[in-house]
C-alpha cells in the first residue's frame, strides 16, 4: 500500500441528503417533516413536555441549594503523603507546597487550594504549606514532628 492509494472503505463516509430540492430527490416537499403541526415548524422546543401530564422536573420535590461563594479544595491525606514519602515520591527533608503536590500528581488541577486531611497515618516528620487542614490533621503532623502552614484562602 501506498501514501497516494490511501482511502476510506466502501459506505465510510455518507453524503449529505439535500432536503427540499424537488419532487425527484426523495426529500422534495415537506423535506421529511411530514404534514403541519408543530414539528413540523423551525424552533420546536418540546423535549420536557408529556402530553398535558405534570412533567417529572414539578413533579418531583427540589432539595437544597448550590452556593454561589462556596470553595471548591483538593483534597490530600496523610496517609497519601506518607506513602508517596515512603516510594521516594516526595521528600521528606524539603518543604512541601501545593506547587509540589500537583507537580507529583499528588493532588489533580487546584482551583481554590489544598486541604490536607486526617485519613490514615504519618510517621515522617515533615513541612507542609496548604490552603486549609482539619484540626485532627495538623494534630498528627504535629505529632510526628512536622509543621502544617496553612495559608488563607484567596
Amino acid at each position: 500500500m501506498k501514501l497516494n492509494e490511501l482511502h476510506d472503505n466502501d459506505g465510510a463516509r455518507k453524503s449529505r441528503m439535500r432536503v427540499g430540492r424537488g419532487i425527484g430527490s426523495g426529500k422534495g416537499k415537506t423535506a421529511g417533516s411530514g404534514h403541519k403541526g408543530q414539528k413540523a415548524r423551525s424552533g420546536v422546543a418540546i423535549k420536557g413536555f408529556e402530553g398535558g401530564q405534570m412533567p417529572i422536573y414539578r413533579r418531583l420535590p427540589k432539595r437544597g441549594f448550590n452556593a454561589l461563594n462556596s470553595k471548591q479544595f483538593e483534597v490530600v491525606n496523610i496517609g497519601r503523603l506518607q506513602k508517596a514519602i515512603d516510594a521516594g515520591v516526595l521528600d521528606a527533608a524539603t518543604p512541601i507546597t501545593i506547587e509540589v503536590l500537583v507537580e507529583k500528581g499528588l493532588v489533580g488541577k487546584v482551583t481554590d487550594g489544598v486541604r490536607l486531611l486526617a485519613k490514615g497515618a504519618i510517621s515522617a516528620k515533615i513541612d507542609i504549606a496548604v490552603t486549609g487542614a482539619s484540626k485532627s490533621a495538623i494534630a498528627a503532623v504535629e505529632k510526628a514532628g512536622g509543621k502544617v502552614t496553612v495559608a488563607a484562602a484567596e
